[in-house]
């Protein structure tokens, strides 16, 4: 296998064919460069799915107010529907609701200041819960809790842009920030890996902004976390919160404009089973470009076998073996599938690269990259297929009698 004489005999013969050892190069390589850019896109693709789930936690179910577009039982359409308290009380005992929390925008008080400092960011009122439904970190301090809805507390919890803004270098844990006119202590300061608006955004205890902000017992939305409910138990769990909040509020059960219910765990089994979907399709695409190109290898080397029988047969008139004359076709053919492999996977992987860099912020594909055990075992699987395919023209060519051989024209 390192016999340094073969290695020049088989340097001699692609000197000499040049164009036909370029070309079977090519169909090697560009099956494996479409393999890792068609899986590169297929996780870009992905990538960026996810990335506009990062957020909201995968398992939520969001409900909004809607207006009515059917009449029913009395009641004409074009009715708003008006979420309150009740409502929220009435969800949170169902089956498979983990987490909950009803929501309150302030939109009319959304300038905060600290000192001279001053900032319009978006104000939510929420219950403790929605930290799950944000899957939002503490980078200091604590998110609200229980004890500051109960007792109606003027205390928040803010953003890091936020904190950036306002506090500078302070620190701002146990400092004052006013929202609108009225003061409010800072008790946390929080991540959200859903990007800068999440990040601009403060809290508040809902029944704190109900009070202060004069808005009684109504409330705008409410969004659950499920757990670990499956795609069918969020759906039978959707369908009882449309009936029993029509019910409540009087509109046909059929009527979808009258609440809007987003479930997101479904929306997102519905992306991963696209995407599984994708990889397979991407999958049988590659292998069939690079079977495609290891049958060009096994083709050129009967052809080289061919042009090379007289060549053998005085070898082996010589007293070269059977195995010597296979090892040199093979070592031919896994040569040209090796390199021809290895640049393949160099440019595709480069290419990847070039457009990760170039295509930051673009809605629903973000960082297209293969993983790099999958590429090399690609590359190894076509570097074995190659010495596969070389093996055939290879038994051929040791079969071949001296006599025979000799003989050929």
């Amino acid at each position: 296998m390192f016999d340094i004489d073969n290695w020049q005999e088989i340097y001699s013969t692609i000197s000499k064919n040049k164009l036909r050892t370029f070309l079977t190069g090519f169909s090697v390589a560009w099956g494996i460069f479409m393999l890792i850019i068609l899986l590169g896109s297929g996780y870009g693709l992905e990538n960026g799915v996810s990335k506009e789930f990062e957020g909201d936690a995968t398992n939520t179910i969001s409900i909004n107010q809607g207006i009515t577009s059917k009449a029913f039982q009395g009641y004409k359409p074009g009715r708003f529907i008006q979420f309150t308290n009740d409502d929220y009380e009435k969800v949170k005992p169902m089956d498979k609701v983990e987490h909950i929390s009803a929501r309150v925008n302030i939109r009319n008080s959304t300038v905060l200041s600290y000192k001279s400092e001053f900032g319009t960011f978006d104000i939510l009122s929420i219950h403790p819960d929605y930290r799950y439904v944000e899957d939002l970190s503490m980078i200091v301090g604590r998110f609200l809790n229980e004890i500051d809805i109960e007792e109606k507390r003027k205390v928040v919890s803010i953003g890091r842009l936020v904190k950036e803004a306002l506090f500078k270098n302070e620190e701002a844990l146990g400092k004052y920030i006013k929202v609108g006119s009225i003061p409010f202590k800072v008790v946390g300061v929080f991540d959200d890996p859903g990007g800068d608006r999440d990040l601009s955004r403060v809290y508040i205890p809902i029944t704190t902004a109900q009070m202060v902000f004069n808005r009684g017992n109504k409330i705008n939305r409410i969004n659950i976390t499920v757990g670990d409910a499956t795609v069918k138990e969020s759906e039978v769990l959707v369908e009882n919160i449309r009936k029993d909040l029509a019910q409540k509020h009087h509109f046909d059960i059929e009527d979808k404009r009258a609440i809007f219910i987003w479930n997101n765990v479904e929306q997102y089994q519905k992306f991963m089973r696209l995407f599984a979907s994708i990889r397979l399709f991407i999958w049988v695409i590659g292998i069939g470009t690079i079977i495609a190109g290891i049958v060009g290898v096994s083709n050129i080397m009967m052809i080289v076998v061919k042009e090379r029988t007289k060549e053998i047969g005085i070898r082996k008139a010589l007293g070269a073996s059977p195995a010597s004359v296979v090892s040199l076709i093979l070592q031919e053919a896994i040569l040209i599938t090796a390199f021809a492999g290895y640049v393949g996977l160099v440019a595709g992987v480069g290419l990847l690269e070039l457009v990760s860099r170039n295509m930051e912020g673009v809605d629903y594909f973000a960082n297209p990259e293969v993983n790099i055990n999958v590429a090399l075992l690609a590359t190894l699987v076509l570097i074995i297929s190659g010495a596969i395919a070389g093996f055939v023209p290879a038994k051929k060519a040791a079969s071949v009698k001296p006599v025979v051989a000799l003989r050929d024209e």
